[in-house]
């Protein structure tokens, strides 16, 4: 059973930072394609950054220079460094893992190719 479950979100004022953190059990973690995704009130889910099992990375062009997506294989886990948040960046931010997915193909891919999700964590961003 898959399981990813995270943790770190809360509320900063804009300018701020959060580090959240997507710990995983139940399978190679190293070798899945990793993902964060948000969903803010009244939108739809979007990807936020991606991460490959070669540790090449794509972000969304809205958090480009201000977030960081890293993993540590060792310890099964996923983060999202978030660097100078603003108030849109609002959301539910969820962590997903997609199988059979690498290089190029995990980085291109949305939600829609991700495999198995956490329940998510809330980051709120005041102005």
């Amino acid at each position: 059973q898959v399981q990813l479950v995270e943790s770190g979100g809360g509320s900063v004022q804009a300018g701020g930072s959060l580090r959240l953190s997507c710990a995983a059990s139940g399978y190679i973690y190293s070798r899945y394609c990793m993902g964060w995704f948000r969903q803010a009130p009244g939108n739809e889910r979007e990807g936020v950054a991606n991460i490959a099992s070669d540790g090449s990375t794509r972000y969304a062009d809205s958090v480009k220079g201000r977030f960081t997506i890293s993993k540590d294989n060792a310890k099964n886990t996923l983060y999202l460094q978030m660097n100078s948040l603003k108030p849109e960046d609002t959301a539910m931010y969820y962590c997903a893992a997609g199988i059979g997915l690498y290089g190029p193909a995990c980085l291109s891919t949305g939600d829609a190719g991700m495999d198995y999700w956490g329940k998510g964590t809330l980051v709120t961003i005041s102005s």
